[in-house]
């Protein structure tokens, strides 16, 4: 469903439908004393409410009544009083809270709103605050550069703000140092990051209080736009793998010991008599094999880099600087996600000397962030994405110039990337080249690569020299048969000769045919 506009006559309706795609069942649907409703439309509603635990919402009457001493509003558990009352709120907190109260006798001022009190988060909202950019153009930068069309668009005095509504909520518990939060804020802040190109607030509070939306400050609405809180999580690692954030890890089995702390691990790593012989598992095997652990740890590389110089200066044999990097580079290329238990065995068997048996164990673990195969992701590898441009460029490239000429825009629906990463990877490509010629409507975008464009030159100059050659053949020609082979006609032959093969540099000198010779 996408509305762009409300009546008066159906704000009321439309808007109960936007409420409760907001709050899911976080609140009740009525109020339990005064309610409009009829009986049996209550009871109804009563029976469904009981399936799911309520909270509360705050609202705020006037944006001044954000204050120093605190913030002036009152506490709403019903759908219905929302609604009453959403004329005459200007903000609310769209995520329902589980415990809530007044500070003070008059109870004016609210107590309660704090991330750590979240019962329930039902969308994510970003803040534009300004107005220099239209709609439109915002629902396009949803598109492009973020999760996708937003499920609302507020405005607000001085911006918008766009909710993008999940399908389930996403219950907060404080088990596990609130982890479960902290997705979430992740989540919140790589979609304010993904909207820089229309200016999102990046310091706006995650989960606090928003626009009311209402029959007049809605300027779009597309209910059908809500998303699935694995497919954000997905979207949000994918974010985070572009801009390298470190490795945020969720044990969803907590170990009773780390790999590190376990038998098998400190025996491999206090052997030293590991060699590389060939067609064995051996030393090049197991630094691997350490290199993934330390992956599937969630160290940084920097830190793996120093552990694996650290056992490897212990072997007897110990391998070279350089192989030991490819390696580490490897562990860390994403298209792994631990060591193999085969392996370690293997390993173990073969090297560790003690008699002992071990008994291998690599634990379980989900991750928050973790690489996916190429076809899997949406958003790739700046790296990749280069290899991609540059490929589509040298297929389509003609032999008469070096450039592609395309939009931007072409270019990106060419390749599939998004115009963002377009761009930083633009200025950070050594291998790509663009130029631009002409003005606005006029204007034209011509795409090539370093590599194309040396081999264009190189090709005209060849070009240009058998030109040269040729022009210079036919003027010897046509004058050096008319002349008189007297004493100077053998010098003047020889110095022309020089002038049949153009110099290496192509730019020729005539010193070398002075008279003085």
């Amino acid at each position: 469903m996408a509305i762009c506009a409300f009546s008066e006559k159906k704000s009321e309706e439309e808007l109960a439908q936007i409420y409760n795609v907001l709050l899911h069942e976080g609140i009740t649907t009525f109020k339990t004393k005064q309610s409009k409703a009829s009986l049996p439309t209550r009871v109804t509603a009563e029976k469904q409410d009981r399936v799911h635990k309520k909270g509360a919402v705050f609202v705020v009457r006037d944006k001044s009544h954000f204050t120093a001493n605190g913030v002036r509003g009152y506490i709403v558990t019903s759908k219905e009083t929302l609604l009453e009352d959403a004329q005459a709120l200007t903000h609310f907190t769209p995520n329902v809270y589980r415990k809530f109260g007044y500070i003070d006798e008059k109870r004016r001022y609210i107590h309660g709103f704090e991330e750590r009190n979240l019962q329930q988060i039902n969308t994510f909202v970003v803040d534009i605050d300004t107005k220099k950019y239209t709609v439109n153009e915002l629902l396009l930068t949803c598109m492009d550069d973020s999760i996708g069309l937003p499920t609302l668009i507020v405005e607000s005095t001085r911006g918008y703000q766009l909710y993008f509504a999940l399908q389930q909520p996403f219950f907060i518990s404080p088990k596990n140092d609130f982890r479960g939060l902290k997705v979430a804020k992740r989540i919140s802040d790589n979609l304010k990051q993904s909207l820089q190109a229309v200016e999102a607030d990046v310091f706006c509070n995650d989960f606090g209080f928003f626009r009311l939306p209402n029959a007049t400050n809605i300027v779009y609405a597309g209910l059908d736009n809500v998303y699935a809180v694995g497919s954000l999580i997905d979207w949000s690692m994918r974010q985070d793998d572009n801009k390298d954030r470190p490795l945020f890890v969720l044990a969803t089995k907590r170990l009773a010991s780390s790999v590190l702390e376990s038998e098998w691990f400190d025996a491999l790593v206090h052997t030293v008599n590991i060699n590389g012989d060939k067609g064995k598992l051996g030393r090049n095997n197991t630094l691997f094999t350490l290199a993934l652990i330390g992956y599937s740890e969630g160290w940084d590389i920097e830190r793996t880099e120093n552990f694996l110089d650290e056992f490897n200066v212990r072997l007897e044999a110990p391998l070279n600087a350089s192989d030991l990097h490819t390696i580490l580079q490897s562990a860390y290329s994403g298209k792994y996600h631990g060591p193999s238990k085969e392996y370690v065995e293997a390993l173990l068997a073969l090297h560790v000397k003690n008699g002992a048996s071990y008994k291998v164990s690599l634990g379980h673990r989900c991750w928050y962030k973790f690489k996916k195969a190429r076809e899997d992701r949406q958003r790739s590898h700046y790296d990749e994405w280069e290899d991609d441009i540059i490929e589509y460029i040298t297929a389509q490239k003609q032999t008469t110039e070096p450039f592609v000429w395309l939009t931007q825009k072409e270019m990106c629906e060419a390749i599939g990337i998004p115009q963002s990463t377009l761009n930083v990877l633009l200025n950070s490509s050594t291998k790509l080249i663009k130029t631009v010629t002409g003005k606005g409507r006029a204007s034209k975008t011509g795409w090539t690569t370093v590599q194309l464009f040396i081999t264009y030159t190189i090709d005209l100059l060849r070009a240009q020299k058998n030109t040269y050659t040729t022009y210079v053949h036919q003027i010897i020609e046509q004058h050096v048969n008319t002349l008189k082979p007297i004493a100077g006609y053998h010098e003047l032959i020889q110095k022309l000769s020089l002038l049949k093969v153009l110099p290496d540099k192509y730019s020729p000198t005539f010193s070398s045919l002075d008279s003085s010779g």
